[in-house]
């Protein structure tokens, strides 16, 4: 009789047991998930920095279902007139929840309103985003709704965040000059200071042209990385980040509308072009200006039209 009491005793003990370890991992997940809604609702209630107070922008808002974002990386070092090393469009579809990403090669030689013909970079330097949007309307047709200036540290602390192992890339040679750092040859799991080196390196024989290739490539890896289930919980801190290193003029909730596609693996994979395509362009120089890349204009307004087009 007493040895059947104990048995029940230690089935009892282990059912005790077994239900404190399910409600342990119980409120993990609420924590979690607490974690995650309270970073996106606060979010919502405290926009990103904004930048208006620095600069204008007259691009339409939300008035299509499709959004163009203009994306630009920054390192001006506390310059006043600052150029930008990245200019991308993120082009996002609110239908198709595709996401499109085109990388617009700084050295093209356009007419800048207001300032005749320059490189198109430099019409950030003379007039902020907005100026380069309507540079980038004026001799590609392209409407831009919305811009973000990424801090380049904000983006090494990103990727920190998201891969703290690192990406794996296959440098295809050695690189040093201009990028305070030397990345040897080969492949090799590299972190945010070593992955911003990797990006913005541009000295070799393709110049700009490897560089974009490398924006578009981590850009892409990165996307596939932020998919993680356990990058999700980071979200209110990548949020946090975006506060501080973003300027921006977009709403967060579209912001918030974007990224819950992308974490959803609603958006698919990143399709990329560059402008200008191959056979649109040619080597020029001018005095003053250096080495520019002279473009056919017509032939790279119907890339992007095509490009943007849904099939």
């Amino acid at each position: 009789m007493a040895q059947t009491k104990r048995k029940r005793i230690k089935i009892k003990w282990g059912r005790v047991f077994g239900a404190l370890l399910l409600l342990s991992i119980f409120i993990i997940g609420l924590v979690n998930v607490f974690q995650y809604i309270g970073g996106t609702v606060k979010s919502l209630n405290q926009p990103l920095k904004k930048a208006e107070g620095k600069y204008s922008f007259q691009g339409e808002k939300n008035k299509l279902d499709t959004v163009n974002v203009l994306l630009l990386g920054s390192d001006s070092r506390g310059e006043k007139q600052a150029r930008t090393d990245t200019i991308m469009v993120a082009h996002y579809d609110h239908q198709t929840h595709k996401i499109k990403l085109i990388s617009l090669m700084r050295d093209m030689y356009v007419s800048v309103p207001g300032h005749g013909h320059q490189k198109l970079n430099a019409a950030f330097s003379f007039g902020g985003p907005e100026l380069l949007r309507e540079t980038i309307k004026v001799n590609f047709g392209l409407d831009i709704h919305y811009y973000m200036i990424v801090d380049f540290k904000g983006f090494e602390k990103a990727v920190d965040l998201l891969v703290p192992n690192g990406i794996e890339v296959d440098v295809p040679h050695e690189m040093s000059y201009g990028i305070d750092m030397t990345l040897k040859k080969g492949k090799q799991q590299l972190h945010g200071k070593e992955l911003l080196g990797y990006v913005r390196f541009r000295h070799d024989r393709l110049s700009d042209f490897g560089r974009v290739q490398r924006q578009q490539e981590v850009i892409s890896k990165l996307k596939e990385e932020a998919l993680s289930l356990h990058n999700v919980v980071k979200f209110p801190e990548l949020l946090g980040l975006l506060h501080t290193y973003v300027e921006t003029n977009m709403d967060t909730s579209t912001l918030l509308t974007i990224g819950k596609d992308i974490l959803t693996k609603k958006s698919g994979e990143i399709e990329t072009l560059r402008i200008p395509e191959d056979g649109s362009f040619q080597n020029k120089r001018y005095d003053g200006l250096g080495e520019v890349l002279g473009v056919d204009f017509q032939q790279n307004k119907e890339a992007l039209k095509n490009f943007l087009r849904e099939k």
